[in-house]
């Protein structure tokens, strides 16, 4: 099983869809588990502040080290060989294989194992998810940080949906989520910048427009074939 326990301010904006479709099913199966811990109750003072301005002035407020240290410290006391995780723009840019890499466990290993089947099957894992807010945080953050992951070039208001797009990529790598066995295999990505052939599905024709003749041919080689010349390079 793979466990996420979000660090945020804002657990309404990320629980209900970790409550929906393949990441409720991966809860109902035991093969994930959703934890949240709030951030502020681990804030200063009699407002329970998390923030403060930046040395040497500027704008905006950063997260300031006590209650990051303090709510991280809670959790590993549970639970010390938990991974932190932070999203950040200094990061390394999140993928595909990345992704499989997490959900195998495999992304913090000093060594490789083996070859095997995709996806390995998961074993007990859990990766705490710290998600920023505000102008950033503290530099000193980033001492309990084992892994920096970026989106893109460019910046969001918080990391919930990082956070989100994390956890989603990963559990429906685990085996038993998405339901067909090759669902992962085949998909766009999982094999370094491949893209996925074209799906078409009923009715055979819309405005026009026809599904391919050897798609309803039955012929399963051709269909390879087909399948095959179709899938693409991400340019």
């Amino acid at each position: 099983m793979i466990k996420f326990t979000i660090i945020t301010l804002f657990r309404e904006a990320v629980e209900p869809y970790l409550k929906s479709s393949m990441m409720w099913k991966a809860t109902e199966k035991g093969l994930a588990e959703f934890d949240f811990v709030n951030l502020r109750d681990f804030g200063l003072g009699p407002h329970k502040s998390v923030d403060d301005t930046p040395y040497g002035g500027g704008d905006g407020m950063l997260l300031r080290c006590e209650p990051v240290f303090a709510a991280v410290e809670s959790i590993k006391a549970k639970d010390p060989k938990a991974k932190v995780i932070l999203p950040t723009p200094v990061g390394e840019v999140w993928n595909q294989e990345k992704a499989k890499r997490l959900a195998e466990g495999r992304l913090f290993a000093t060594a490789e194992p083996p070859q095997g089947e995709y996806p390995q099957p998961a074993k007990d894992y859990h990766y705490i998810i710290l998600c920023p807010h505000y102008e950033g945080y503290d530099e000193r953050i980033i001492s309990i940080v084992d892994y920096k992951i970026s989106l893109g070039k460019y910046v969001l208001t918080g990391g919930e949906l990082a956070a989100l797009i994390i956890i989603d990529s990963v559990v429906r790598l685990i085996p038993g989520v998405l339901g067909g066995e090759q669902s992962a295999l085949i998909e766009s990505f999982s094999d370094g910048d491949n893209l996925e052939y074209p799906q078409y599905t009923r009715p055979e024709n819309f405005r026009g427009m026809t599904v391919p003749e050897v798609l309803l041919s039955g012929n399963h080689g051709e269909i390879a074939k087909w399948r095959e010349r179709h899938s693409g390079l991400a340019k």
